[in-house]
């Protein structure tokens, strides 16, 4: 899988004596560390990139959060794919941006 996905990452980590914020904010930005594109929302991160790249992230951002003190850990993905074409955000945000 050569072409761009779109995914939409929700982590919700749990730590004794941690603000949960602050383990999503390490989250972040391991994304953001990462050069592939992204978007912060309010409830989920989209990513975008080929699907190895974007799954070794998921990976990564998991390894962060237990590095960081998380003990347990729901996180929630959802994945569009387009197999002839690259899925970009900016093809489903442009017109709701300013």
């Amino acid at each position: 899988m050569n072409k761009k996905i779109n995914l939409a990452l929700q982590v919700l980590p749990q730590a004794d004596h941690i603000h949960t914020y602050d383990l999503v904010d390490s989250a972040i930005q391991e994304i953001q560390a990462s050069g592939l594109k992204y978007k912060v929302c309010p409830f989920e991160t989209v990513i975008e990139g080929e699907y190895d790249e974007v799954m070794a992230l998921v990976k990564r951002v998991h390894e962060i959060l237990e590095k960081n003190g998380t003990k347990k850990l729901m996180t929630y993905i959802k994945i569009q794919t387009v197999f002839q074409e690259d899925v970009k955000i900016e093809d489903k945000m442009h017109k709701y941006e300013s």
